[in-house]
Parts: C-alpha cells; structure tokens; sequence
C-alpha cells in the first residue's frame, strides 16, 4: 500500500528527485521578529505511487497564547530544472536541481494552483501547479515553507504541524517548532544593494513598457523583490521630468508617489537615473550638470540622499573608458560632489598604463574574485567605499596583485551546479572584508538565447541560472513572478547581515568579526556546511539576545 514519508530539512539544503539524504522527525526554525524563517519538508512516496498529493501549513501557537497566524505561511512545491551543460568550474554535475517556487495558493487571487489536467475534451490547469501532484514509488518531492514573524509575535517557542494527504495514501503529519527570539529585524535592507530592473519583463512577454498590463506586472516584480530584503529600482513611470535646462521637475502628484513608493518598499538605497543627454560630456554638458544638482538637491530635500548613488559606468575595460569614467566623475563632482558615484571596477588599475580611477570614484565595485584586500583597504582609507558583485565564473584575473596566491580560489559563484550555500555567503564575505554593498546585473534575464528559463537555466547555454533569481510566472498560472530557492538563500544572507548590524550596535564588534572569520576565512575559501553556518547564527543570536 502506498504511504507518505516526511522529512525536515532547512532551507540550505537541496534535494534531487531520488537519492538518499539525511534530515530530521520535527521541522525547527528559529528568527527574529520580522524576519522570515524557513524550512523544507520532504515528501517521498513509499510502498507504491502517490496520487494528488496536497498539503497545508496551521497557525504556529505558543503555551501563553502568542500566534503566527496560518496567514504569514506561505507554502511552496519546489520544481526541478535541468541542467544539461555544466557551467564552467562547476563542483556539482549536471543534474535536475530544485529551484523555481510554486506556491500552493495563488498570492493575487487567492486560487489553488493546480497542475495540467484535461477536463471536458480541453486542457486545464497550469504546467507547473502546487498541490495535487503525483508522485512516484521511491522519489521525492520537497515542499518550502516560509515563515514570516510579525513584528509584534512575543519571543518564545511555537509550534504547529504539517499536514499532507493523497488520494490514496492515509494523511502524514510532521510537528513544527518555531523559536522567536527577542528581538526585531529593521523593514528595510541594511547592507547596501543593487540588483538591476525589470525591463526584461516586458521584453520576454512581449507588452509595450508603457502598458498597464507591464505595470500590472513590474509591480508584483518590485514587491517580490522587496520582500527578499532587495532595493528594487524605481520604476520609469516615477522618474521626474526633465526641463529644458535640464534641471529635474517633480509635481506635487509625482512627489506623494514617490514618498509612497519609497515608504511602501522600505527603499534604503536610490539609484539616481544617468543624464538623458546624448553628450553629456560635450554640448550637454551643462544641462547634465543641472540635472545631477537638481536631482541630488530633491533627495536632500527628502532625506534620502545619504542612501543614494549614481551608477555611472559598467566594467570599464580600455583607456577610453577608463578616462569616460575620469570625465564622467569630474561632471558628477562639479553637479553635486556629495551623490556617490559608482564604477562596476575592481579597485586596481586594470593597466597601469590607462592611469588610476581614484578621485572619480566614490563606489568601487569588483567582481568576488578580484578582490584584493589591501586595495580594498587603501581605498576605504581614502574615505571611498566599496560593494561587491558577481557574473558568469569569473576567476582571479592575470593583472590581481595577488594572482598567484589566489588563482585557483573558487569564490562563490552563482550559478546552479554549485553549493546552495554561494548565495546566503556572500553578505557574510562582504562583512569579513568589510565591503558595505553588494551589487547584481539582473533577477530577470531569460536572454542570451531567448529561453523559457524552466527549461534551460543556461545563460549563454553554460552559466545556469545567471542573469536570473525570478521566473516568468505565467507557467505556474500566476500574472506575477515566481521566486527561486537561490533568491531565498540570498534573502537568508541579507537577515544574517543584519544580525551583524544589531550585535555590532549592541557592542558585540568583536564577536561579530570572531564568528565571520569563523565562516568565511577568506574568498577563496569558505564554510560549505550549511549546518554550521547555522550553528554560527545561533550563536550571534544568543549573544544579541544576551545584551
């Protein structure tokens, strides 16, 4: 006869399709108030096949008569994508990997959202639905359940239980125990971050940018990324307009909006938008003098200018661009010299040849790889700052002053076939470093070929998963995006950044550093076992709420 099996796992773990894996009999998590925990379930189909198999998630309930309602629950199948070709240094084979997130319930109509099925001579259904899934003898299906803690849950032990069915299975259950510790994460990220627009969006569903049906859409986008502790960008539609003197123009309408949107999203950074001129260099010059003053002098105005930078120029490559990024830093000073200016560049000359970047720069940011913590250092001294990024596999390049020390260092790459754990560890990298951002080039890239990414990952065939931490929704039958496991683990990253924030606040500098280290020596070598990244955690938790 058919049975259901469950195991607990947390969320760093990932789980094939068949296998054996290790996990426990209750489903633990532990966070903070506002901050979202998770966990995943396992169901493995034993003695036979499983047929439409449901579960649900109840309210977690503590002795003294606190509760996380069923509400802030949300509870997801995980999907398997397969990676055909590896990506290059990959440490994991190709493989089908869970990864994309389809919720249970869809979160805009509050609909079951269910799998292809053919009623009435018609096909019905989604291609990929939440509940009533089948399931086959020996394999597993893992389930992802969020947890967000209302800010106001009393610290303490909660628990609830699991339930899952089938049709022809008797129902399982697996306890939950929740532990809330006593205190609060902030609303919005305090590590600083950029992770590129929505554009693409528009482009993969081929709607006119200006529609209501993209805006529909780039909205759910902005709230997903938000809620993942991400800044999202603002959108076009609130961009200010741009007088003939090139100074900006916002209305009275045009400025409640953005309060709001600013408000709503708990925005801590705000990319201030590139001069719309075609030679701001040359014949505009002073119109984009007027346009960066003015748009510096509206932030200050609001009180956002300290969280705001202008992403002046990507990975300058060749003398000329080194000296557009000179020129360009010249214009931005003279307009505005306190808006940040930041340079997708490692902080080293490329050339010594080209010259140096110092002084135009206010923001360096290099790849994982490139990092060179002296350098790193200098530049700090200098009163600049510095924030981190990823893409592709790039390793250490030839001109690192270190190169031969680091050249076969394997920083965490974010690509599919590699440790799950690549994503949360990155803010916990920046913090050993003591880099103070982190920056992305897209969560929406499903180009490079045109692909459905539930298909092929594969950005340029071979970098699974670049360029991408959504999927199209419209798959899972959903008008909105759909999350990734990887966003989760980096939203994981991000709450851990915080727990440095607030132990560092309290006065615990040095436990912070003590437990960094501990996990993240250095780039090149780092903790892979996610279950003492999560020892770790604990252990700054305790300290904070010791203090």
């Amino acid at each position: 006869m058919s049975s259901i099996h469950l195991v607990a796992l947390p969320g760093a773990v990932r789980v094939g399709p068949t296998g054996a894996f290790q996990g426990e009999g209750t489903a633990e998590v532990a966070c903070a108030r506002n901050e979202v925990g998770s966990f995943q379930v396992v169901v493995t189909a034993m003695g036979g096949h499983l047929q439409q198999v449901e579960a649900e998630v109840s309210a977690l309930r503590a002795e003294k008569g606190g509760e996380v309602p069923a509400g802030r629950i949300t509870l997801y199948r995980e999907v398997f994508v397969p990676v055909r070709y590896s990506s290059p240094r990959a440490t994991l084979p190709p493989d089908f990997y869970p990864d994309p997130l389809v919720p249970f319930v869809n979160p805009y109509t509050g609909e079951p959202i269910r799998g292809p099925q053919w009623r009435e001579g018609k096909l019905a259904g989604a291609r990929f639905g939440g509940g009533g899934f089948d399931l086959w003898e020996g394999h597993h299906q893992p389930l992802w359940v969020d947890i967000a803690v209302p800010e106001g849950t009393p610290p303490g032990a909660y628990t609830g239980v699991i339930r899952v069915r089938a049709r022809n299975a008797d129902p399982a259950e697996m306890p939950i125990a929740l532990t809330v510790w006593d205190f609060a994460l902030p609303d919005g990220p305090t590590h600083e971050n950029h992770f590129g627009g929505f554009r693409s969006v528009a482009r993969y569903h081929k709607l006119d940018p200006g529609s209501g049906q993209f805006r529909l859409l780039e909205d759910r986008y902005i709230e997903a990324m938000a809620g993942h502790r991400l800044n999202p960008p603002l959108p076009t539609r609130l961009h200010p307009g741009v007088g003939e003197d090139g100074g900006i123009q916002v209305d009275e309408a045009l400025g409640r909006d953005l309060t709001a949107f600013v408000g709503r999203y708990h925005l801590t950074n705000i990319e201030i938008p590139r001069a719309p001129f075609k030679d701001a260099l040359g014949a505009d010059r002073e119109k984009a003098i007027r346009f960066y003053r003015t748009w510096h002098a509206y932030l200050e105005k609001k009180g956002w200018a300290k969280g705001a930078y202008l992403y002046m120029l990507d990975e300058p490559n060749d003398p000329e661009a080194y000296e557009r990024v000179r020129r360009l830093g010249a214009l931005v000073r003279e307009a505005a010299p306190r808006i940040r200016r930041l340079v997708v560049e490692q902080t080293y000359a490329q050339d010594p040849a080209w010259g140096v970047l110092d002084g135009a720069v206010d923001i360096w940011c290099p790849l994982f790889a490139f990092i060179h913590e002296p350098d790193v250092k200098r530049v700090q001294r200098q009163g600049d700052e510095v924030w981190s990024y990823t893409a592709l596999v790039q390793a250490a390049p030839r001109y690192h002053p270190d190169y031969e020390a680091v050249k076969d260092d394997h920083p965490p790459y974010w690509q599919a076939d590699f440790p799950a754990l690549s994503y949360r560890i990155a803010p916990w990298l920046n913090r050993r470093y003591g880099i103070t951002g982190l920056l992305y080039w897209s969560t929406v890239h499903w180009f490079s070929p045109d692909r459905n990414p539930w298909d092929d990952p594969g950005f340029r065939i071979r970098w699974n998963g670049d360029g991408f931490l959504f999927y199209p929704g419209d798959d899972a039958g959903i008008e909105g995006p759909i999350t990734s496991i990887r966003l989760k683990y980096l939203r994981d990253g991000m709450q851990d950044y915080e727990y440095f924030a607030i132990l560092e606040g309290r006065g615990g500098k040095g436990v912070v550093e003590e437990v960094v280290r501990d996990a993240v020596p250095t780039w090149g070598a780092w903790n892979q076992d996610p279950y003492h990244l999560l020892r770790l955690r604990r252990r700054l938790a305790e300290e904070i709420v010791r203090r």
